[in-house]
């Protein structure tokens, strides 16, 4: 019994060539080669004979041996702002950089293009230097929603691959997107305010970007509007702020001075310590606070409960997927994923330094 028992190991294991495909099937390997690579003609009879014994020894093809014969090299440019600006994106960059890594021996080229987030015609120059380069696919965080659109459609014209991530940008030039549910993500921030204050008024900061054209600015806005719409709760005022540097401390603080009904502040992007550290020099009157991200800054303000809660948007785990769906396709000629979207988690104190492990 034994032997059997490791003789139907030996075939439930075995690798099937082509040769051996042809002879279980009856016909010739110039067959099964063409069935396999869906190219040349087939008899319908043949093609039944092979699909046949694939479905019975369930063939799975070599891949990784496929990628390693091909002689093209693959191109992606990939578009982040630059974390000199913004420590958000520095995760962005070293989740790039992991997927560089980890297919360093594959033939793909991944090039990383940064821009000034606060600067649209710095998206739109870094865009026409990517152009200059003719990648096979592009992988971009849409930040300014109509430049963004004007670009994707021209690497569309050009056969181009166009991917984003963080940023959710509807146009049907556009491939894939990996981030979050931006929209929901405001919901939940608003829920969590709900849960922390019971009436007063609340304010939405927008801090630093072009809300115009921050897309992920105007769908958080969105989200948490329609829970508080929703929840037909007259009790709740809400209120929208925006504000830039280098005027935001003294115009945040004259903000606050003239509404001192506000309970609560949600803040729209990772730069919620900012706001922390001017709220932390109002004791008197503690002000609930949400904001976005595990930044360093962030993080001591969470932990002296200053930040109640923050959303982290996990951006590194974003640009690896974003990168690595792209590579995937060109060396493993898997589907590109149209969307990945990402769990929505919410940090406090007491599971922050989880994320950290």
């Amino acid at each position: 019994m034994l032997s059997v028992f490791y003789l139907y190991l030996f075939y439930m294991e075995k690798i099937y060539t082509i040769k051996d495909i042809a002879e279980l099937a009856g016909v010739s390997k110039g067959t099964v080669d063409r069935v396999l690579h869906k190219r040349g003609k087939v008899s319908e009879d043949a093609l039944k004979k092979v699909n046949e014994i694939l479905d019975k020894i369930d063939y799975q093809p070599n891949l990784m041996a496929r990628s390693l014969k091909k002689k093209q090299i693959y191109s992606i440019c990939v578009l982040i702002p630059d974390s000199a600006n913004d420590p958000y994106w520095q995760p962005c960059i070293d989740g790039i950089n992991e997927a560089k890594k980890e297919f360093k021996s594959f033939n793909v080229k991944i090039e990383i293009f940064l821009f000034d987030a606060t600067n649209t015609s710095s998206f739109v120059e870094t865009n026409k230097n990517v152009l200059d380069t003719s990648p096979d696919a592009v992988l971009l965080v849409p930040l300014f929603h109509k430049e963004a659109i004007e670009a994707i459609e021209i690497y569309n014209s050009k056969g181009i691959i166009s991917s984003i991530f963080n940023n959710q940008l509807k146009s049907s030039s556009i491939r894939s997107f990996v981030g979050q549910d931006l929209f929901q993500s405001g919901r939940i921030a608003a829920r969590l305010l709900d849960l922390l204050i019971k009436k007063g008024t609340i304010a939405i900061i927008h801090i630093d970007e072009d809300y115009e054209n921050a897309i992920h600015m105007q769908e958080k806005e969105k989200g948490f509007r329609d829970y508080f719409n929703n929840l037909g709760n007259t009790d709740f005022e809400i209120k929208t702020f925006k504000v830039k540097h280098p005027q935001f401390k003294s115009t945040l603080k004259e903000f606050l001075d003239e509404n001192p009904a506000i309970e609560g502040l949600f803040v729209t992007t990772s730069k919620a310590y900012q706001v922390a550290k001017i709220i932390a020099k109002k004791p008197e009157k503690k002000i609930a606070l949400i904001g976005y991200d595990l930044l360093e800054n962030n993080l001591e303000y969470l932990n002296n409960k200053t930040i109640d809660f923050l959303i982290h948007q996990n951006p590194k785990r974003q640009a690896y997927l974003g990168a690595t769906n792209l590579i995937e396709h060109f060396i493993f000629e898997k589907e590109i994923s149209s969307e990945i979207l990402l769990p929505i988690d919410i940090i406090n104190t007491e599971n922050a330094k989880d994320y950290f492990l």
